[in-house]
């Protein structure tokens, strides 16, 4: 891996340049990383890290646990990690049906604040993609924000890994109108996550406010 320091202040130009004077998450995706390398970018300044898998996540979280670093998991939810994606993330960045909203509701803890939450949006159709369809928004999100442990913030999605960058950029765009009108009818919208270490800067000038970088923050994934 490359100076942590150095690839962050990398990544965060490249940002500044894609989105001059506006307000973007970075989130760094730490899936297969050792714990280590979070840490060792954490003390470089990123405090938002995204993880795929909950067991390997919370084995990290009890490594960092003297960090204040914002978990978001970001990968396929299953019905059977719900509790522990409630009790230990503040961001779940994958719901996408509505069976899952209200054990994440039920394990929220009382003393904690909602746990934030990303309606994630098949948006190219895509068979092995996880993600509700567009169509399928209005009523995930009209749940969510019937949940007071669940605080309704927005949309993700990972559009179909085109060659075509214009084709990318369709799928950004449809993403982008997705999101414009659920926040019309939801004031706690803020948030369209969308585009990863070789596309987030055509997910940002398409209107994307947070990103998710692995491989250029952290350089090619360990082998398993």
């Amino acid at each position: 891996m490359s100076d942590p320091a150095d690839a962050l202040a990398s990544i965060r130009r490249r940002i500044a340049d894609a989105a001059p004077g506006r307000s973007v998450t970075l989130v760094a995706v730490g899936k297969a990383q050792p714990a280590e390398a979070i840490r060792a970018l954490a003390a470089a300044g990123q405090r938002a890290f995204g993880e795929n898998y909950v067991q390997e996540a919370l084995a990290k979280r009890r490594s960092l646990a003297d960090l204040p670093i914002e978990w978001h998991f970001i990968g396929p939810l299953q019905s059977n990690k719900c509790r522990e994606v409630a009790r230990h993330f503040d961001w779940l960045q994958s719901l996408d049906r509505e069976k899952l909203i209200a054990p994440l509701a039920r394990h929220r803890e009382p003393g904690a604040p909602p746990l934030d939450v990303l309606v994630q949006v098949n948006v190219d159709d895509e068979a092995s993609k996880s993600g509700c369809r567009p169509e399928q928004v209005p009523a995930l999100a009209r749940a969510v924000a019937a949940e007071p442990r669940l605080r309704l913030r927005g949309l993700m999605s990972v559009p179909a890994p085109d060659p075509d960058f214009e084709r990318r950029r369709a799928a950004f765009r449809r993403m982008r109108a997705l999101c414009d009108a659920l926040a019309a009818a939801h004031g706690t919208v803020d948030t369209l996550s969308l585009g990863m270490s070789d596309d987030f800067e055509l997910a940002l000038a398409e209107g994307a406010n947070m990103v998710r970088v692995g491989s250029a923050l952290f350089g090619p994934r360990p082998a398993r």
